[in-house]
């Protein structure tokens, strides 16, 4: 049978549900349809910023999801080469920590949400097409556990399924506009946490080209992620589990971090990352999370960006929904918006997911950093989303940066000198990408 509502959402994660929350709140009748059943774990490395935190603030789900367990975590490190930065992190919205909660909470949790605003979310329902009508997406074809099938009829589709997104694929919107492949290789496991003074820190260790992080979370539980050069994937499924502990090991810093820890999950793997933008709206449809936008997850945007850019995708189509044609410029102009505000944190993400050791110009920030507080919290500014990347490491901070590390005694100045010509190609690219998305091209 078919039904009609006001918004049909493919999906119901931290996009969908928060695209469905801001419908409910709107005063829209939304259904958004799931193939899990919550809870359900997914495979995230799960850290929210003071940002991403702002941003449940904002739906009405952050009290239902600090209720989980997790710890909050107002301090942060991160150590390279020998220096250490330390930091507070700076309140976004009255919010001044950063908090890593399991996703099989967290999910339900935002759909607890999105029904008690008075959305519907059903659960074990696949979509299998959508329908159209005039060359317009007109709604969608389900079938729920049983197998039987079903239609959602609606003026706007979106698609917040992942970055396997089905209704990407039915409206032709895979291959990505954008596209740029990690330089790192993901794997990560949860240890039983015996290290009570550190469960209030975000940390991170760099060693040569290895990146390893933990981040307390609920049930007493840390998560110890390596994010280690792409090139070592081979070796890591060769043997996953014990190339992931003799890797932590390789880390002093993250070893030391988990001295009486014990490891007490499998050790899950994420390969083959590639950074995106694809094609995000169409007549009647647009997609939302990491189905229209994914970064590698060195930085932790994703949930952030996933509620955040949802909830604006809607609040922009809401009031036009009558309209097919402002519902399409409205849609179109979301957007251009979510590719404007995202690029620069894009870049900058792709820079960290090289997998390469700290260039002379990094080690010169973090040994200035590990001096001087105020630098250390300008840098937890950029991954909360209050200073942009290109403010914190400018042009001429970059030159300063140059250089003190060509007068550093026993530089290699050839490597400092291919360093500053590396940067300065990749920023160049980058400023004119930054120009092409400000000039809406594709």
């Amino acid at each position: 049978m078919a039904e009609s509502v006001d918004v049909a959402i493919v999906g119901s994660r931290c996009a969908g549900s928060a695209a469905a929350i801001a419908c409910a709140r709107a005063g829209l009748r939304v259904v958004a349809l799931d193939r899990a059943s919550f809870p359900a774990d997914t495979i995230s490395t799960h850290l929210m910023w003071p940002a991403g935190l702002a941003e449940l603030k904002r739906l009405g789900a952050l009290e239902r999801v600090e209720a989980i367990g997790a710890p909050p975590l107002p301090l942060a490190i991160a150590d390279g080469c020998g220096f250490t930065l330390s930091g507070r992190f700076s309140p976004v919205e009255g919010v001044d920590y950063a908090m890593c909660v399991r996703r099989t909470g967290l999910d339900a949790a935002l759909v607890a949400t999105a029904r008690e605003a008075g959305a519907e979310v059903r659960e074990g329902v696949r979509v299998t097409d959508l329908l159209r009508e005039g060359g317009r997406v007109c709604g969608v074809r389900f079938r729920d556990s049983e197998g039987r099938a079903g239609e959602l009829r609606a003026p706007l589709v979106i698609g917040a399924d992942g970055r396997r997104s089905t209704v990407a694929g039915l409206v032709g919107a895979v291959a990505p506009r954008r596209l740029r492949a990690s330089g790192r290789a993901c794997f990560f496991a949860y240890w039983r946490d015996a290290r009570r003074s550190w469960r209030q820190i975000a940390a991170q260790w760099r060693e040569g080209g290895e990146l390893g992080t933990a981040f307390p979370c609920d049930d007493g539980l840390v998560l110890v992620l390596l994010q280690t050069p792409a090139a070592r994937a081979a070796e890591f499924r060769a043997d996953l589990q014990g190339t992931y502990e003799r890797t932590v090991a390789a880390i002093p810093g993250l070893h030391r971090r988990l001295e009486g820890c014990e490891l007490v999950s499998k050790v899950r793997a994420a390969t083959g990352i590639q950074s995106y933008f694809r094609r995000a709206t169409g007549p009647g449809w647009a997609l939302a999370g990491d189905a229209a936008h994914f970064k590698d997850p060195v930085t932790a945007q994703g949930i952030r960006d996933a509620l955040r850019y949802s909830r604006l995708l809607v609040e922009s189509a809401a009031p036009v929904l009558g309209d097919p044609v402002a519902l399409d410029r409205a849609a179109a102009a979301w957007e251009q918006r979510l590719a404007r505000e995202c690029i620069e944190v894009y870049q900058w993400t792709d820079r960290l997911a090289r997998g390469d050791a700290m260039t002379p110009q990094e080690v010169e920030l973090y040994r200035q950093a590990a001096r001087d507080p105020g630098l250390a919290a300008e840098l937890l500014d950029v991954f909360s989303r209050i200073k942009r990347p290109t403010r914190y490491v400018s042009p001429a901070r970059g030159a300063a940066l140059t250089a003190r590390a060509l007068a550093r005694p026993g530089s290699d100045r050839a490597a400092v000198l291919a360093a500053a010509r590396a940067e300065l190609g990749t920023a160049l690219a980058d400023l004119r990408e930054r120009r092409r998305v400000g000039a809406g091209v594709s």
